[in-house]
């Protein structure tokens, strides 16, 4: 029997040089940004158990890192320091210590590759003895009293030479508070990438070991998004916009994909997607049992997350998708 097809899609598909001529999305090194966990010393690289080729790195292989991701078109790094209990207190203080861990790298890094740009979190978790990303008092997470803390946070870190602050601690008006902290003391010119849509996710683990930053007591739900809302993270988006935003986040990226589209709707900004530790780990981990294969499912994933609406990607697999573009 004969059958009439008016439509055959398929002839755009038969030869991987036309698929590659009508191919809508691409990936370019210049779409990553690498994060980097750091730790005191020299010529240390401490394995993540949960995290497979992924490492805590003294300064000085950090600088390394970077030169190796620049020279790959890779233009920016996400800087997260791991510290010793013996420096965390409950007011985060070892985050304005002029000489510190993250501090120092930032002036390491901007002396050997001053090209590339720095980006630095801006949360107390990493210095805070609770482990939590707002000043806790008698179990609460204080939202105002924790705006003071991040904004000396944030200046500290734009005296080191820092390129753009990221807050990721999701208190209430905090990139209205940092924005005008950093504009008094003259940073006009550092940028703000918000973690805007920070949800209360279970993917996060594998990055809270590297850092040991899990909160001692209670959970992060008062504050980081609950997972079935996409309303609210518009109406967090817009609010960080307003406030002078220069860059949104949406924060996992892979399992939020219709939020980083809706956000990429709404706004004139550059959307950032965190392409989590979790989610690093899922392909990771099911590689390395022979349950996947391991670089297909990177590029499709990372794919998946600039055809939603990303501009600019958050990875772990940062270096190893840059030597395939």
């Amino acid at each position: 029997m004969t059958f009439r097809i008016d439509h055959r899609p398929r002839r755009n598909r038969q030869t991987a040089s036309i698929r590659s001529m009508v191919r809508e999305t691409r990936l370019h090194p210049s779409d990553f940004i690498l994060p980097l966990f750091l730790v005191d010393g020299q010529k240390k690289q401490i394995p993540i158990e949960s995290m497979p080729d992924c490492f805590r790195l003294s300064s000085d292989l950090v600088v390394k890192e970077c030169q190796e991701a620049y020279q790959l078109g890779i233009p920016a790094v996400a800087l997260f320091p791991s510290l010793p209990d013996s420096l965390k207190d409950r007011v985060a203080s070892e985050s304005t210590n002029p000489d510190g861990l993250l501090q120092r790298t930032i002036c390491q890094i901007k002396g050997k590759v001053p090209e590339i740009t720095i980006i630095t979190d801006v949360a107390m978790d990493p210095y805070s003895i609770d482990g939590h990303d707002g000043l806790v008092q008698d179990g609460e997470i204080l939202n105002d009293e924790t705006l003071e803390i991040l904004i000396r946070m944030a200046v500290s870190q734009a005296e080191a030479g820092v390129d753009i602050v990221a807050p990721s601690d999701m208190m209430d008006g905090r990139v209205g508070a940092i924005r005008q902290g950093l504009d008094q003391h003259g940073y006009t010119r550092v940028g703000i990438l918000a973690y805007s849509a920070k949800y209360a996710s279970a993917f996060y683990g594998p990055f809270r070991d590297a850092l040991n930053s899990e909160p001692r007591s209670g959970d992060k739900k008062t504050y980081q998004m609950d997972p079935a809302n996409r309303r609210e993270a518009v109406r967090e988006i817009l609010m960080d916009v307003d406030q002078g935003a220069d860059m949104v986040m949406v924060k996992p990226a892979i399992i939020y994909l219709d939020v980083i589209a809706e956000i990429k709707a709404r706004v004139n900004l550059p959307v950032v997607a965190y392409n989590v530790s979790g989610e690093y780990a899922m392909i990771k981990a099911a590689n390395k049992l022979g349950w996947l294969d391991g670089e297909a499912a990177m590029v499709e994933m990372l794919t998946a997350i600039k055809r939603s609406g990303a501009d600019i990607i958050l990875t772990y697999f940062a270096k190893e998708m840059a030597e395939l573009c």
